[in-house]
C-alpha cells in the first residue's frame, strides 16, 4: 500500500479513480493528489488495464456507477465491483455516483462496495471517508499481523467444522486442491490456510488471478520468459512457477484460465515441466497447486471452456467452502469478531434480540465479505447504541429491494415512468429481467440449472434468454 512520499515524508496510498467525466476526474485528482497516489480510468476495460499493468496495487478505489458504454445505467459500476474484488480481496471500494437510488446503493454495498458517496459531495467528506476506511486497512493489517500463523476461518457450524477437517486432512499432500466456492465466502482465506498448516508453510505461497491478468501476459507471469520473448523483454524473467520454488501457488478465478493455456498447466499438473517464453529448455515446477474457482468447472466442462483432463487434474482433492446462509449461528460469532476489530477506539453498537434473529435468518449474497462490511458500516454509524431491527434492515439487501420494488410498483410511478421522452417498454423489461437473472445467477454461484430453478423456468429456456439478450452465458455466470 505504499507509494510516493507526502509532504510530511510518509508514503502515499495508492487510489484507483473510476470516472468518465473528465471534469470529475481532474478535479479529483487534483483534491486527492497530496495524499494519495491517484490512478485513473474512464471505464471498466480500462480500469482492467490499469490494473493489470500496475507496479503499485490500490489500497482504495474510487468508482462511479455510471460508465461506457452506457452511462444511465449501473450495470457496468456493479461488474466493476466485483472485478476489482477478484483482482485483490483487500481493496476498499467507495462509489462516488449520482446514481444514488437505494437499491443500487444496497446492491453496490451487498457486493462489496464498503462505502456509496452520493453525487455531488463535499470534498472534505470524501476525504474523511477515505481515511476511514485507511484507519480500518491499518486495523486489519496489525491483526493479521499479531497472528501470523493462525488460520483464522471462524466458526461452530457442522459445514465449518467439515470444512476445517478437510483442511487439515489435505494441507500436507503435495497434490493439488480445487477450493469452489460463492463469491466472498473466503475461498482465499482457505488456500492461505493450506499453506500454512503444512509442510511447506516456511516456502514463498504466491497468487496469481487468472481473470485479472490478460491472456496474452499471463503465460509470462505463471512461467516467466528469456530476453528478447517479445516486445519489450528487455530482461529475462522468472514467472510464478519458479518464483514459488517449493511453497504454495494459488491460481484463483481458474475457471477463467484461458483455453489455449490450458494444455501447459496441465502439462505442469501431469509431470512438473513448463517452458519460460521463448525458451526450448524445459523447467521443473516444485510449488504444489492450489486453484479456487465460484463458477461450476462441470458446466465448464461440457460447454468446451474448460479441458476435462485438466478439471480432473485440478479436482484431485476439493474442497468446498459453504455459503454463510447455511452456516447456522456463524454470521453472529463473526460478528463479534468483526465487531471488536472495527470498533476500535470507540464503544461497539449492539443489536437488539430482534435484531440479531433478523441478522442470524439473513440469507447474506455477498456471504462473509457481506457481514464484514455491514459490521463497518454499523461500527461507523451507531457507536456505542443499540441497532434495532429497524435500524439493521436498512443495511440488508433483501429488504431494500422489496421496497424499492414496491415504490416503483404503484401507478404514480408508473405514470412518471411513461410520460419521460424516450420511454421503451422493451428496454424497462429488458432491464429487469437482466437484473433477475444476473441476481439468480449471483444467488447460485453461477450454477444455470439452480438458477434456472430459482427463477421458475427450464435450463434451456434460461440459455435461450441469456443469448437474446446478449449476455454471454458463462461471463453472465460470474456477475
Amino acid at each position: 500500500m505504499s507509494g510516493a512520499p507526502t509532504r510530511d515524508g510518509g508514503a502515499r496510498p495508492a487510489l484507483l479513480l473510476v470516472d468518465d467525466d473528465p471534469l470529475i476526474v481532474d478535479s479529483l485528482q487534483f483534491v486527492l493528489d497530496e495524499d494519495y497516489t491517484v490512478t485513473t480510468a474512464r471505464s471498466r476495460g480500462e480500469a482492467r488495464s490499469v490494473l493489470q499493468g500496475a507496479r503499485l496495487m490500490p489500497a482504495l478505489a474510487l468508482v462511479d456507477l455510471g460508465l461506457p458504454p452506457d452511462t444511465h445505467v449501473p450495470d457496468e459500476g456493479f461488474l466493476l465491483i466485483q472485478e476489482l474484488l477478484a483482482f485483490n480481496p483487500r481493496v476498499k471500494i467507495l462509489v462516488l455516483s449520482g446514481q444514488s437510488a437505494r437499491a443500487n446503493i444496497q446492491h453496490a454495498l451487498t457486493l462489496g462496495a464498503v462505502d456509496f458517496i452520493p453525487k455531488p459531495t463535499d470534498t472534505e467528506l470524501l476525504k474523511a471517508r477515505l481515511a476511514h476506511q485507511l484507519m480500518i486497512l491499518e486495523a486489519e493489517s496489525d491483526a493479521a499481523e499479531a497472528q501470523p500463523d493462525a488460520c483464522n476461518i471462524l466458526g461452530d457450524s457442522p459445514p465449518i467444522r467439515t470444512l476445517c477437517e478437510q483442511i487439515d486432512q489435505f494441507a500436507d499432500t503435495p497434490f493439488p486442491v480445487l477450493v469452489e466456492g460463492e463469491s466472498g465466502v473466503g475461498k482465499e482465506l482457505v488456500a492461505e490456510c493450506l499453506h500454512r498448516l503444512s509442510r511447506r508453510a516456511g516456502e514463498p505461497s504466491l497468487t496469481i488471478n487468472c481473470a485479472a491478468i490478460a491472456a496474452e501476459l499471463l503465460e509470462a507471469q505463471l512461467f516467466g520468459h528469456a530476453k528478447g520473448a517479445y516486445t519489450g523483454a528487455a530482461t529475462a524473467k522468472a514467472g510464478f512457477f519458479e518464483d514459488a520454488g517449493r511453497g504454495t501457488l494459488f491460481l484463483d478465478e481458474i475457471g477463467d484460465f484461458p483455453l489455449d493455456l490450458q494444455p501447459k498447466l496441465l502439462r505442469v499438473l501431469e509431470n512438473g515441466e513448463y517452458y519460460r517464453v521463448g525458451e526450448t529448455r524445459p523447467r521443473t515446477a516444485q510449488a504444489r497447486i492450489v486453484a479456487a474457482t465460484n463458477r461450476d468447472l462441470r458446466e465448464q466442462v461440457r460447454a468446451g471452456h474448460f479441458r476435462e483432463d485438466l478439471y480432473h487434474r485440478l479436482s484431485v482433492l476439493t474442497i468446498r467452502v459453504p455459503p454463510l446462509r447455511e452456516r447456522g449461528d456463524d454470521p453472529l460469532l463473526l460478528l463479534e469478531r468483526f465487531r471488536g476489530l472495527y470498533s476500535r477506539g470507540t464503544a461497539p453498537f449492539r443489536l437488539t434480540e430482534q435484531a440479531a434473529r433478523r441478522l442470524a435468518a439473513y440469507g447474506f449474497p455477498g456471504n462473509v465479505r457481506e457481514l464484514r462490511n455491514i459490521v463497518i458500516r454499523l461500527s461507523a454509524k451507531h457507536a456505542g447504541q443499540e441497532v434495532d431491527e429497524t435500524a439493521l434492515a436498512t443495511e440488508l439487501e433483501i429488504g431494500v429491494v422489496a421496497r424499492v420494488a414496491s415504490a416503483e410498483g404503484t401507478d404514480e410511478a408508473v405514470q412518471l415512468e411513461l410520460v419521460k421522452q424516450g420511454f421503451r417498454l422493451d428496454e424497462v423489461l429488458g432491464r429487469w429481467e437482466q437484473r433477475y437473472i444476473r441476481t439468480a445467477l449471483e444467488l447460485t454461484g453461477g450454477n444455470l440449472s439452480q438458477a434456472a430453478r430459482m427463477l421458475g423456468v427450464n435450463r434451456t429456456t434460461l440459455y435461450s434468454r441469456l443469448q437474446r439478450l446478449g449476455l454471454d452465458a458463462d461471463a453472465s455466470s460470474r456477475h
